[in-house]
């Protein structure tokens, strides 16, 4: 397990089943830091580990954590253990690989049984995973509300500007 924090009271944890895992998941944090929203990282397998994540699970609320992102690939079983053993909001995030390149992972994170809910977000994109949890942060927190707006502005922005140069070189 590695701890990463952009404040000193993590409010995301960042979860992921193994190493390899990492260059795919990183962009959660770095879109959790560009919104200043603490968080903390850890490797931790369903599979291989599964007494050491229940018990960094059970840690998570002491912690301050408010949201949990996973990720996995092949079986993909992460996001469900961890929503198996958490009332906290998680969201999945699907890495590809394997035979199937991810369609496992999308397929096994999405169909959860009722009564286990995992928000689930497409293959690697671990960018809109942070999205929505600092939207789920931005309920209570009006800070983070505005920044969040302001993101959203200027992604539109950037998105009719994209489209005008296209237009005008047409």
């Amino acid at each position: 397990m590695s701890a990463t924090s952009a404040t000193s009271r993590p409010k995301v944890a960042v979860v992921y089943g193994s190493a390899s895992d990492a260059a795919t998941m990183s962009k959660a944090g770095a879109t959790l830091g560009r919104f200043g929203v603490g968080f903390e990282e850890a490797v931790l397998s369903a599979h291989r580990a599964p007494r050491t994540l229940a018990d960094w699970v059970d840690g998570l609320r002491d912690r301050g954590v408010a949201v949990v992102i996973a990720g996995a690939g092949l079986a993909a079983a992460l996001p469900g253990t961890v929503a198996a053993l958490t009332t906290l909001p998680v969201i999945g995030v699907p890495i590809s690989g394997g035979a199937l390149d991810g369609m496992d992972s999308l397929l096994a994170i999405a169909q959860m049984p009722p009564g286990v809910a995992v928000a689930t977000v497409g293959l690697n994109n671990a960018t809109n995973a942070a999205v929505l949890a600092v939207q789920i942060l931005a309920v209570s927190d009006p800070g983070l509300a505005a920044k969040l707006a302001t993101y959203k502005d200027d992604f539109e922005k950037a998105a009719a500007d994209g489209l005008a140069r296209a237009g005008a070189s047409a």
